[in-house]
């Protein structure tokens, strides 16, 4: 039993990959971000290398995953909990690991291990049982965003990356989000009297599976049922789309969206937590 390191995603998507497309909801974030890297480059999402591992158990099979694009907290995906401690000592007993997102009981073993870490945010990982429309529906229609939004996009995507404790997202980042999302048409605007009211995207169907994201209501604009809206009409572009599995994330802080999600047809499926090393 042993972690294996790499900074290769190609490396590390031939010998864990099948284990993540293998179960694709759980492991919707690593399919998403192992696949912008394969696309974009080892420094999409920053200056320093990434760095990738996959556990193999007894058996010889792979049995968990990391995947670490810093700045962004390290990903910890189906890993056995006979897997912290050495995944621990080979990353330097947390020296060099600021931030970790886990699923809840890894988060417990690891904050055990790594004195002067906190959990900073919670969430839930829903997935789309049968979607229902917003009741009351609000006023307005869905369109698809084009680049002529550009401007507005790139303004809202930055409010959300500020609304979800992301503030410090590069600004190339924020508009290569918005390019892309415009480019393959992933970009939801709902629209009330020719005003773009609310936004969601989509991320690219990968093991069958779409992740909603980018889900954001200006302030001025919030409290009158559009971002239910948005929501709802980004699934459904989903599934016309062919994804067999939807999927989203909320913060548990945050209990407006996850109403809002649950009314719409969303469930439960599990909880991760973010740790963060305490700068203090």
């Amino acid at each position: 039993m042993t972690w294996t390191f790499t900074d290769d995603v190609d490396v590390f998507l031939a010998s864990a990959g099948p284990s993540l497309a293998a179960r694709p909801v759980e492991h919707t974030v690593a399919l998403s971000v192992t696949e912008r890297l394969r696309r974009s480059g080892a420094h999409h999402y920053g200056d320093d290398d990434p760095l990738l591992g996959w556990w193999r158990g007894a058996d010889g099979a792979v049995a968990g995953t990391l995947v670490r694009t810093p700045p962004h907290a390290a990903l910890l995906t189906a890993v056995p909990p006979e897997a912290v401690g050495p995944l621990v000592e080979a990353l330097g007993a947390g020296s060099d690991l600021d931030g970790v997102n886990a699923d809840r009981d890894i988060a417990a073993l690891l904050a055990a291990r790594l004195p002067g870490y906190r959990t900073v945010q919670e969430q839930r990982l829903y997935r789309l049982g049968m979607l229902r429309p917003p009741s009351p529906a609000p006023e307005g229609r869905a369109r698809v965003a084009t680049r002529a939004d550009r401007a507005l996009l790139v303004e809202w995507v930055r409010g959300f990356a500020d609304a979800t404790g992301q503030a410090g997202k590069a600004t190339s980042l924020v508009e290569w989000l918005v390019d892309e999302g415009t480019e393959r048409g992933s970009l939801t605007l709902w629209e009330c009297g020719g005003t773009p009211v609310a936004l969601a995207g989509r991320t690219r169907m990968l093991a069958g599976t779409v992740r909603v994201t980018l889900v954001y209501t200006p302030p001025d604009f919030r409290g009158r049922g559009y971002g239910a809206a948005v929501t709802a009409a980004s699934s459904r572009a989903a599934l016309e789309a062919g994804a067999a599995e939807v999927l989203l994330f909320a913060d548990l802080a945050n209990p407006t969206s996850n109403g809002v999600y649950l009314r719409i047809g969303y469930e439960p499926v599990a909880d991760r937590v973010q740790l963060r090393r305490d700068a203090r």
